[in-house]
């Protein structure tokens, strides 16, 4: 019997509702929560995600602005930006989207953004904070893992999770969270020896290597659940043909399309050895933005009051 799909899209909805109460309730107080966008440059990828976030702060109330600098900007210049912004009492959140033009000190701009403020919650303090076990603002891709868990019945206490990827962006924060939660964490990556023996001990498993669908089934305990971070698009016919013949419409929307998303793990042994599983798409990738958006109202109570 195929595994239970956790549905992203859903739980975004709950999150994105509630975040929109919190907002309407601080605007009744008089603050309006206030998001800042950098985009750098005109990268096609970069322009959707940041139009995909915009859309989210107004759709939930939070006020939003997106400055977009020219590509041959300089570190000095981008950090003048950075600064601005860390001065301007209006804005609650910060985000420099990545990646950033070779010529700028991306590690250097991402670390002057005022902690308070870092909402995609990757600088050093508040990665020390999750470290420590007093969160404040959380990494959002793994901050969603814990609300699927959570807003699907899902125990973490007691459970082996097995965390494929050491990232900060995914890998660590996703491990400290569960950790956090009284999981039993183990971190594989590329050097682990015998991956598959490791990842079969997990009761949850987190799967961000960026390799599509390269998780199969002797990868996955039977009844496991199998949180799938990757997104990676397949264009080619005879991958696809192998990913997805066990699903004749997806493979005929992927002849219509000439591409289609998988994760990093095999669509179809997840659906059969998983107890529950986030499909991808519409599994992880909807609650990355939802986090961002209670991340900007969590920032702005803290600095705010």
């Amino acid at each position: 019997m195929p595994g239970r799909i956790l549905n992203g899209n859903q739980i975004r909805d709950q999150i994105l509702a509630e975040v929109s109460a919190d907002v309407a309730q601080l605007v009744e107080s008089g603050v309006r929560p206030g998001l800042a966008a950098v985009l750098v440059g005109e990268n096609p990828a970069s322009q959707v995600y940041v139009r995909n976030k915009m859309r989210a702060s107004e759709k939930v109330g939070i006020a939003s602005r997106t400055l977009t600098p020219s590509a041959d900007i300089t570190t000095d210049e981008l950090l003048a930006i950075v600064e601005d912004l860390n001065q301007d009492d209006a804005v609650d959140g910060i985000l420099v989207q990545l990646p950033l033009p070779d010529q700028v000190d991306a590690a250097k701009v991402l670390l002057a953004i005022d902690p308070a403020k870092d909402v995609d919650g990757f600088h050093p303090v508040n990665m020390g904070a999750l470290a420590t076990g007093a969160p404040k603002l959380v990494p959002c891709t793994p901050a969603g893992l814990i609300e699927i868990l959570d807003r699907s019945g899902i125990e973490i206490p007691g459970k082996n999770a097995v965390v494929l990827g050491r990232s900060n962006i995914v890998g660590k924060p996703a491990a400290l969270l569960l950790l956090g939660r009284n999981a039993t964490v183990t971190i594989c990556h590329s050097r682990t020896q015998d991956l598959a023996a490791k990842a079969r001990e997990a009761d949850i498993l987190v799967a961000a290597l960026g390799r599509p669908a390269m998780i199969t089934r002797e990868y996955i305990k039977p009844g496991a659940v199998v949180l799938d971070v990757g997104i990676n698009r397949v264009t080619d016919p005879t991958e696809a043909e192998r990913l997805f013949s066990y699903k004749p419409q997806k493979l005929e929307r992927f002849q219509e399309k000439g591409s289609a998303l998988v994760g990093d793990v095999s669509p179809a042994d997840m659906e059969e050895s998983a107890s529950a599983y986030t499909p991808v798409p519409g599994g992880v990738g909807p609650l990355t933005i939802a986090m961002l958006m209670k991340n900007t109202v969590t920032a702005c109570r803290a600095r705010r009051g």
